[in-house]
């Protein structure tokens, strides 16, 4: 089984944006320290695999993720959604982890147990 789940449309997105980028090989994912509450996503598509990755498939999706990244993204939903706030389309992703306790206000930065 596969550390992470993407929706339809997230896969959709993702591989539209591989599409687009001359040399990619993949979608990569990993966590950074940052923020007022810890750790952020760094979603990225890469040309090329870093020595520490892990690779799976999700789909046609090739992902990437950092292997020590891996025991806080296990169980992870990604989707992709379309918010229409006060008349302005805003396209994300949207990070669903069963290991994520708190977030900031500002939305950049969470915790884990």
């Amino acid at each position: 089984m596969n550390p992470i789940t993407f929706t339809d449309s997230a896969k959709i997105h993702l591989l539209s944006m591989l599409a687009k980028q001359k040399n990619g090989v993949g979608f990569r994912l990993s966590l950074k320290k940052t923020g007022c509450s810890g750790s952020q996503y760094v979603p990225e598509i890469i040309e090329s695999v870093k020595e520490n990755d892990l690779h799976f498939m999700a789909g046609d999706l090739p992902v990437y993720v950092d292997r020590n990244s891996l025991s806080f993204l296990d169980g992870l939903l990604i989707d992709f959604v379309e918010d229409k706030t006060m008349g302005l389309k805003q396209k994300r992703l949207v990070y669903i982890n069963p290991h994520e306790k708190n977030r900031c206000g500002c939305g950049e930065s969470f915790t884990t147990e």
